[in-house]
């Protein structure tokens, strides 16, 4: 597992890596800096790490110049950043990357992927588990109409796109040219996929969190539960929460 720490003034910033970082289990998040003086005084007491994510236009002290201080204390650098004037500053304190925001979950992982690459062989499809009836093809309009296999149990959600359907799996979405309702013949009967909104079908073991009739996804994705679907919601939680037993 790599050791990883972020450094941005921007909590909103932090708070969006933090949860990237969390969908990718080989990360693990040791701490944040929301103040770069503050970093560079005690950064060293996490010893040295794997990978610093660091923003560049900072107060008082900049992320090109905090690099240069603590550029030691981590195998890999990431710099984050809104603005693309500093690319070559960047490298220049050997920056492993640099990515602009706002950054994307499949940015992000991506990188991770290039800059840590996994030293295991890539396991074989084992065809006794993914029978013939758990994925399916569909073409896909960014990558030329090529066939995308796609298994079910990975699909984290199905979002309507005007005439199209952006087909949301754990690592990438695919989109292609088809309407929700005809997916939704496939979908809806397989047991994992519900519909609570017009626009969406998910995926109920991907659901991160539920605040009142806002779904958010393990993927960031989130979406409201429309008026037409709240019944069913409301079922389905109530299928779903353990409460506690009453004492007299």
């Amino acid at each position: 597992m790599q050791r990883c720490i972020i450094v941005d003034d921007e909590i909103h910033a932090i708070e969006t890596l933090k949860d990237y970082i969390h969908l990718m289990p080989e990360l693990n998040l040791i701490g944040t800096y929301n103040d770069p003086i503050n970093a560079m005084r005690t950064l060293g007491e996490h010893g040295k790490v794997d990978l610093i994510l660091m923003d560049i236009n900072m107060p008082r002290i900049s992320g090109l110049e905090l690099a240069k201080q603590v550029r030691t204390m981590t195998n890999k650098l990431i710099f984050t950043t809104a603005h693309t004037k500093y690319g070559f500053e960047a490298f220049g304190v050997n920056a492993n990357d640099y990515l602009l925001k706002p950054i994307s979950l499949a940015v992000f992982m991506s990188t991770i992927d290039k800059i840590f690459p996994s030293t295991q062989k890539p396991e074989e499809p084992d065809n006794s588990i993914i029978g013939a009836d758990d994925f399916f093809f569909i073409k896909s309009r960014e990558d030329n109409l090529k066939l995308i296999r796609i298994i079910y149990s990975d699909v984290v959600a199905i979002e309507s796109n005007l005439n199209y359907i952006n087909i949301h799996t754990k690592k990438k979405s695919i989109l292609t040219y088809m309407s929700l309702s005809e997916i939704a013949k496939s979908l809806l009967g397989k047991g994992d996929f519900v519909q609570f909104q017009r626009s969406f079908i998910i995926n109920k073991n991907y659901i991160d969190d539920i605040d009142g009739n806002s779904i958010k996804m393990v993927t960031g994705l989130k979406m409201t539960v429309g008026e037409y679907y709240k019944k069913d919601f409301n079922k389905f939680i109530s299928e779903h929460v353990i409460r506690p037993k009453r004492r007299n």
